[in-house]
């Protein structure tokens, strides 16, 4: 049977923090508040992946605790693949919305770990940058948004 995922993310700027993005760090002078290192990249994959197997989101499998409080969301993808590990991956296909950076230079190392994490090939991952036309939160230079659609195939 094939599934179909949506996950979204949007973190606000925060300086002296690094700014990551899908499980790589990107050169900027901000980061991105959130209880975990705020990659909207992979949590948005993450909240996808659930959602399409029918399970909770992000937030209540990883609570706001001590135990995942700057967690790097590279072990937040790695443990949500273990618990999924009955489905495959069809493809992934992401929007990340910040007119602050431009993700280009960055896209194929974070397909490259994206999918070495997922067990997949880079080819089953898509990521997109988008300006957001000074509107929104991305486009406005307030935080990063990130869009993840994802297709799965699973037992039923």
């Amino acid at each position: 049977m094939f599934r179909v995922g949506f996950g979204y993310d949007v973190h606000p700027f925060e300086k002296g923090k690094k700014l990551y993005l899908g499980g790589i760090e990107v050169n900027s002078d901000l980061g991105l508040k959130g209880h975990s290192d705020g990659d909207v990249l992979i949590h948005s994959i993450i909240d996808a992946l659930l959602g399409a197997c029918g399970y909770e989101n992000i937030g209540e499998l990883f609570p706001e605790t001590e135990e995942y409080k700057n967690i790097d969301s590279k072990i937040l993808l790695k443990k949500t693949m273990e618990k999924l590990s009955n489905i495959k991956i069809i493809n992934i296909d992401t929007t990340v919305v910040t007119s602050y950076v431009k993700i280009n230079k960055y896209k194929t190392e974070m397909k490259e770990l994206l999918s070495k994490l997922m067990r997949i090939s880079p080819s089953q991952v898509n990521i997109k940058g988008k300006s957001g036309n000074s509107l929104g939160i991305g486009g406005k230079n307030e935080g990063i948004e990130a869009y993840c659609v994802v297709l799965i195939e699973c037992g039923e």
